[in-house]
């Protein structure tokens, strides 16, 4: 190195902890200043993003912290949610200090549009060690680059994404840094504290979270000098799982479901933790007796969930055929990556692909060294994550995520070919086309400038009413009218919540299955049955967006059905329209109540 370049080099290496909290605050400002007109106008695009808003709001309000029902879904007896209150957190912690300054409604705003940001922090943390660790001290600003350059996992980090997926992301984040820590002890601890807040969140992440404990097992397995590392994961899984529990599991989840932290799932992470501890504690010398103890544990563990819950094996939802079959099979980010249109799948797996490849070739150059075993953890949960695709899409996130150390890695060897170069329009060009096909950008690229899969005219105008009837302006009108129960759409639910005083019938979350199956009723049945049901959820107007996406499965599915029949035009004595503004996407309808 350039002695001239030692200085700065000695500087990025010492204060990289305190420069990459600088670079997540500048990125965090750029954000907020770009994503302003979202933030202004309460851009929850998610369903789940304005239901995190509904909690939080009912928390600062008085509910029950153990209470996560929301009263304003199919009143009076409201909709269980089956989340947990850690999210919750940061977003009212912000509220409650901003609204002294510029009020209630304002601070919501602010809130949504900076607590997104907070978990990318530690993603650029948690990523930054493990590059250091395995790549080189001064790999960490290309792990900033790659990861800003996905195209899904930053996604989950934008202002007014407030859902628990960033949380979950940056527990994995730190689990992987856990794994290629060097100091066992340390990383374990990091390892079960990481799995134990991402299952108290939720368990999407629990094929994850298994994965880095086989992982963990395996290390101890073929070296006994693991035992710290496996010893202190044991204790902080099993141990942080408990106190989740006590502090965050709402009522609903102390009883015997399968889709939460619930005592089923608490008593399998207990007893894995007390298995894992014991294991470590007998730490047998022979290799071969290590594994088949740890087989016994784990067949021993799994062999008791599989006799005592039963109803788990099947779906963790627990939803009826019916359900299943009408709503929670089609939902998009459930099926496969090659389910979906190639303009989706090829951005989403072009960098969790490059990074296989990384992954693997470093992995390969380290088989002598002592980064080895970092290295093999990292290759196995990247290999994981992108198989994962395989499953669902949802996975998207986390397999772009597990990429960045691979690509990092890829961009470290190539970089001194690039500054090996002499001329500097070699240099500049060959390192603008390494950083597109290394970082998967030459996806996105082709998609914008060749003609491949575009989406056809009907897609686009379904796309632009979904967006244009969650607007603020499109909802806005419907606070003038008397607070009422609206029967509308299932996806339109939680966002007519957030934005008007009025209360919904159904939302898509599978723990209610009886309101969201009565909504597909309703609009696929006769117009005798949707007036039937309207009535019996005691609601006064009816909703609905013409061309939204979940209107086009009722006209597909039931073709004279009571929505076909009213989006042809027809007209039925016992709906009356009620005017909205000219351009207003909504149709609105009184409901002239069934005789009992």
């Amino acid at each position: 190195m350039n002695n001239r370049l030692k200085p700065l080099a000695n500087e990025l290496d010492r204060h990289w902890i305190k420069l990459t909290t600088i670079a997540w605050v500048v990125i965090a400002i750029f954000y907020v200043w770009k994503r302003w007109a979202a933030i202004h106008w309460l851009s929850l695009g998610d369903t789940d993003d304005n239901m995190r808003l509904m909690q939080v709001r009912a928390l600062l309000d008085g509910q029950g912290w153990y209470d996560l029902r929301n009263y304003r879904l199919n009143p009076p007896h409201g909709f269980d949610i089956h989340w947990s209150r850690i999210v919750d957190l940061p977003i009212a912690g912000l509220i409650l200090l901003l609204r002294p300054f510029v009020g209630v409604a304002e601070a919501e705003k602010l809130a949504c549009g900076i607590a997104p940001l907070l978990p990318l922090g530690i993603v650029l943390v948690s990523l930054g060690a493990t590059v250091r660790r395995l790549v080189a001290p001064l790999a960490w600003p290309l792990a900033i680059i790659f990861m800003m350059s996905s195209t899904v996992a930053l996604t989950m980090f934008m202002p007014d994404r407030i859902d628990h997926h960033g949380w979950q992301l940056a527990m994995l984040s730190l689990t992987v840094a856990g794994l290629c820590d060097p100091k066992g002890a340390r990383g374990g601890a990091i390892v079960g504290l990481a799995s134990a807040v991402s299952l108290a969140i939720g368990l999407e992440m629990l094929p994850y979270c298994a994965m880095a404990g086989a992982i963990i097992a395996l290390r101890w397995i073929g070296d006994s000098a693991q035992r710290p590392r496996l010893m202190s994961y044991a204790l902080a899984l099993g141990g942080g799982c408990a106190a989740g529990y006590v502090v965050f599991a709402s009522e609903a989840n102390r009883v015997m479901r399968c889709d939460a932290l619930t005592p089923i799932w608490l008593s399998v992470f207990v007893a894995a933790g007390a298995g894992l501890a014991l294991l470590a504690m007998l730490s047998p010398a022979d290799r071969r007796v290590r594994l088949l103890l740890a087989v016994i544990v784990g067949g021993a563990i799994a062999g008791a969930f599989a006799g005592m819950f039963p109803q788990c094996l099947a779906r963790p939802e627990q939803v009826s055929d019916e359900l299943y079959t009408s709503w929670l099979s089609n939902v998009r980010e459930a099926k496969p990556i090659y389910r979906h249109p190639f303009r989706t799948a090829f951005p989403l797996a072009a960098l969790p692909v490059m990074g296989l490849i990384g992954a693997g070739v470093a992995t390969w150059r380290a088989r002598r060294g002592d980064s080895f075993a970092g290295w093999a953890c990292v290759s196995l949960f990247a290999l994981f994550s992108a198989a994962m695709l395989l499953w669902q899409v949802r996975a998207g996130a986390a397999a772009q995520l597990m990429a960045v150390p691979g690509v990092t890695a890829l961009a470290f060897i190539l970089l001194p070919w690039l500054l090996a170069q002499r001329s500097i329009f070699v240099r500049v060009f060959a390192g603008a086309a390494v950083f597109l096909v290394i970082s998967g950008s030459f996806s996105t690229v082709m998609l914008r400038t060749l003609p491949i899969d575009r989406p056809k005219p009907y897609v686009q105008r379904v796309n632009r009413a979904t967006g244009l009837c969650v607007t603020v302006p499109a909802m806005e009108p419907l606070n003038q009218l008397p607070r009422t129960t609206i029967f509308t759409f299932v996806d339109l639910g939680p966002r007519l919540i957030t934005l008007t005083h009025h209360d919904a019938v159904a939302g898509p979350y599978h723990r209610n299955g009886d309101a969201i199956l009565d909504v597909h009723h309703a609009f696929k049945g006769s117009p005798e049955q949707a007036r039937a049901i309207m009535t019996k959820h005691g609601a006064t107007l009816m909703l609905v967006c013409p061309n939204m996406a979940e209107s086009t499965v009722y006209r597909d599915r039931s073709p004279g059905g009571f929505y076909d029949r009213l989006a042809h035009g027809e007209t039925f004595d016992w709906l009356t329209p009620v005017p909205l503004p000219k351009r207003s996407p909504l149709r609105l309808f009184r409901i002239e109540q069934a005789s009992k």
